[in-house]
């Protein structure tokens, strides 16, 4: 027999009903919401790690003009002393000794060359590190969002060992690397000094990359080279853009797991405030107008030459842009190259990952074949190296090598001026060069 309830009681029953349930669920509440939140991946908690390592405590940030912020950060807190040789490591400021040469100072320009001295990066439009700091292109997620994996950020890739360090032309090169350089070997070298013309080459692919630079090198063992190497770049999957820019890169193990672009791993001990590796050149050449170059100088003291030129902190590699000194690279993060090297090579250096079967139009240089000569082609000039007695000189022997002449191409020559000097480049795919 149904039994009847009044309206009102219903209504008390339902409100005594819901008091109940939001009674017990009401602490299950905040834990619902935050279950209900998208969890953070692994890869995620992988990057933001990583950019904690990377981006040290800054003393002040500056915004460039490219979109870089540099951040000043106090020199003894530099990425360097993140690696286990140099956990007590104590920060030379400066050289013991420099080398001396032919090419010291930069002579006399003609119309349409620009002194090095007139080089600046970008951000300093926007203000300068103090002393007692050092500026660092700070890394973004972004960035370490376009590398291949978080533990190779910065890192070239284990099969992109250059070719020209075993100068044959014929290797099978599988990371798709093309070179043109002159090189010399046969000798123990303490170091190298060039004047490198400025360029904005064209990249077809994000992945592709275009460079000039200089490369000390000790390959005793093929699956060891030792390498110190610093130039300017195009490299967007790396920087996310088109800039030239200024940049090291070092390894002792062939590329495998040691070294690394700039500061993004320990290693390089920076001393400079004023310079700042990954920032953008300002201003780069023009063809059939105004010339830009900077001129790097990477040197080692043999220490056994004189008491008088020994370096008490022995074992440094130390470079030199222009006329700041940048810091050094302590031997101890070396094998072989702890020494000195046993080859030298400058040039030009891109990838080519053959889009749609065809080789790539990324540029050499200038993008113009070195026929062109000055004003047109990109160059190398005042090219030295450094002997058994410290001393700049004239390299002997230099060779040319250019692994694909109809696509990149180098010609070299000497004069009273520019000393030991080459034009290379190309514009990569054209009708000899498919």
């Amino acid at each position: 027999m149904a039994t009847w309830v009044s309206g009102e009681s219903r209504r008390k029953r339902v409100r005594v009903l819901l008091f109940l349930i939001s009674f017990y669920l009401m602490p299950l509440i905040p834990f619902s919401c935050s279950a209900a939140e998208m969890p953070i991946s692994r890869h995620k908690l992988e990057v933001q790690n990583h950019l904690k390592r990377l981006n040290k405590p800054a003393v002040k940030s500056i915004k460039s003009p490219d979109g870089d912020i540099i951040d000043c950060v106090h020199a003894s807190n530099q990425p360097a002393f993140d690696h286990p040789s140099l956990k007590n490591h104590t920060i030379q400021m400066r050289p013991s000794f420099h080398p001396e040469g032919l090419f010291d100072k930069n002579k006399a320009t003609t119309k349409s060359e620009q002194s090095s001295n007139s080089i600046t990066q970008l951000w300093h439009f926007s203000g300068r590190c103090p002393e007692g700091t050092i500026p660092i292109r700070r890394t973004t997620k972004d960035d370490i969002l376009r590398a291949s994996s978080v533990e190779r950020f910065g890192m070239k890739k284990h099969t992109t060992i250059p070719q020209p360090h075993s100068v044959n032309p014929a290797a099978i090169n599988p990371g798709g690397h093309e070179h043109a350089i002159a090189y010399v070997k046969g000798d123990k070298y303490y170091g190298t000094k060039a004047t490198i013309n400025l360029w904005k080459p064209n990249t077809q692919q994000p992945n592709e990359f275009s460079l000039s630079q200089l490369w000390v090198v000790e390959d005793s063992s093929s699956q060891d080279v030792n390498t110190i190497e610093a130039g300017w770049q195009v490299l967007p999957y790396f920087y996310g853009d088109n800039n030239t820019r200024l940049f090291i890169y070092w390894t002792s193990d062939s590329y495998q797991s040691t070294g690394c672009y700039n500061l993004v791993c320990s290693g390089f001990v920076q001393t400079n405030n004023q310079i700042a590796l990954g920032g953008s050149l300002s201003p780069v050449s023009a063809y059939s107008g105004s010339q830009y170059d900077i001129t790097i100088l990477v040197w080692k003291v043999k220490t056994n030459v004189s008491i008088y030129l020994r370096d008490p902190t022995d074992g440094k590699w130390w470079m030199q842009l222009n006329d700041s000194v940048l810091g050094y690279w302590p031997s101890s993060l070396f094998s072989y190259l702890a020494d000195s090297a046993s080859m030298i090579e400058w040039g030009g250096e891109v990838t080519n990952t053959e889009s749609f079967g065809q080789h790539t139009s990324t540029q050499m240089g200038s993008g113009h074949f070195p026929q062109e000569g000055n004003g047109k082609a990109s160059y190398f000039r005042n090219i030295q190296v450094i002997d058994g007695s410290n001393n700049l000189k004239a390299p002997n022997g230099i060779s040319t090598l250019a692994m694909y002449a109809t696509c990149y191409n180098i010609l070299s020559g000497n004069n009273s001026d520019w000393g030991n000097y080459f034009y290379y480049g190309g514009p990569g795919r054209n009708p000899n060069c498919l």
